[in-house]
C-alpha cells in the first residue's frame, strides 16, 4: 500500500511539472507566433481575412471609378 502512495506522490509531481511547462513553455516566443499563424492558416481564417481585404479593395476601386465618372460627367456638362 505504501508503494501506491509513493507512486502517486511522484506522479503528481511529474504531472505538475508537465503542466507548468505546457502553460509557460511557448507563450511569447517566436515559436508560439508561428504556431498561431499555422493554426490560422489551417483553420481558414487567413483566407477569410484575405477575402475581406480584397472586398474592401474592390469597393474602394469601385468608389474611385464612380467618383472619376462623376467628375468626367460634370466636366462634360460644363462644356
Amino acid at each position: 500500500m505504501t508503494w501506491i502512495v509513493k507512486a502517486c506522490k511522484n506522479l503528481s509531481l511529474v504531472l505538475v511539472l508537465f503542466a507548468f511547462l505546457a502553460i509557460a513553455g511557448c507563450e511569447g516566443t517566436e515559436t508560439r507566433e508561428q504556431i498561431d499563424d499555422t493554426v490560422k492558416e489551417l483553420a481558414g481564417k487567413k483566407n477569410i481575412d484575405r477575402m475581406d481585404q480584397m472586398k474592401k479593395d474592390i469597393n474602394k476601386a469601385r468608389q474611385q471609378q464612380a467618383d472619376r465618372f462623376e467628375k468626367t460627367d460634370e466636366s462634360a456638362e460644363d462644356r
